[in-house]
């Protein structure tokens, strides 16, 4: 379960900036994650709350955004949607597909007191 520890990670992350910034609570959290990144949104929720026990974000509240999927088609030179790794171009039907977005899992801010 790769969630818990991209929770601990997050949470971590989190608690250091807020820190630094001199704030004394974090009490919400917004990700945005890739929609081919693998990731399960209910393990990651129920990770986070299990991260931010006994730190300043205890009680915090996770908002998760899903980022859709797109890559770039090398063979027809579009940017396509995807719904899954491994589909061909919805276009053209090529394999030859760069990804653009999709992957990723990012912080995208915090609220704090």
């Amino acid at each position: 379960m790769h969630e818990l520890s991209l929770s601990l990670n997050t949470v971590d992350a989190v608690v250091e900036h807020a820190r630094q910034q001199g704030f004394r609570r974090v009490t919400k959290v917004r990700l945005a994650i890739g929609s081919l990144s693998c990731i399960e949104s209910q393990a990651l929720q129920t990770g986070f709350e299990f991260a931010c026990r006994g730190t300043m974000a205890e009680g915090a509240g996770l908002e998760i955004k899903m980022i859709p999927a797109k890559a770039w088609c090398e063979d027809c030179c579009q940017s396509v949607s995807l719904q899954a790794r491994g589909m061909c171009c919805p276009n053209c039907q090529g394999y030859r597909l760069a990804i653009e977005t999709g992957e990723e899992l990012k912080i995208k801010d915090i609220e704090v007191e």
